[in-house]
């Protein structure tokens, strides 16, 4: 969600920068894009697939979401000369971390959990259980880089609640700087001179 609104901000922001400088607007130019793919198809399988957990075991999942985001971290290390990719190999990094250190899977707490889900369905879930596809419920005291999981929430008013991490903070605003940043001048030059 978050990354989705940077998305779409930062084409935004570049769309109206581009044309207030009275340029076309350049999208960046980003070498070895396969790579994104690459990188967004073992979280597809994890994420989207419908496959229950006996039949897709933890190790599995844990071996697939941190290929994912070594693959990421590849293409963003490639594209660090491009603004804003420093920024995001840094929340790239972040989540890789945190992830590593609490055994490939992004540690959330049962206050966070509680926002976004039924209390009935938080009693019957154990600690050190899966969450969701690729959180695992963990006490604050027991969670590696406590400050780098999945603790942040929109505010209770949003009609989305989805819990956020500092990494994927530094993604978004690595993709809005990315995208929002003018890409090599093609002048595009309006003729003020009347005819």
């Amino acid at each position: 969600m978050i990354l989705l609104a940077a998305i779409a901000a930062g084409l935004l922001t570049g769309i109206i920068l581009a044309h207030w400088r009275r340029q076309l607007y350049q999208p960046p130019q980003l070498r070895h894009l396969w790579l994104v793919f690459a990188a967004f198809l073992p979280q597809f399988i994890v994420l989207y697939l419908p496959v229950d957990r006996v039949s897709f075991p933890n190790w599995l999942t844990t071996l697939l979401l941190t290929a994912s985001q070594v693959g990421l971290l590849a293409f963003v290390w490639m594209n660090r000369h491009l603004s804003g990719m420093l920024v995001l190999l840094c929340g790239v990094a972040l989540n890789l971390t945190v992830m590593t250190a609490n055994g490939g899977f992004m540690p959330i707490s049962l206050q966070t959990a509680s926002r976004l889900v039924p209390e009935e369905m938080l009693e019957e879930a154990q600690i050190g259980s899966r969450f969701d596809t690729k959180d695992i419920l963990l006490p604050v005291g027991e969670t590696r880089f406590e400050w780098l999981a999945d603790r942040f929430l929109p505010p209770s008013w949003f009609p989305y609640q989805v819990a956020f991490s500092l990494g994927d903070v530094f993604i978004a605003l690595g993709v809005f700087w990315l995208l929002a940043s003018p890409g090599p001048r093609a002048e595009f030059i309006l003729n003020e001179v009347s005819t």
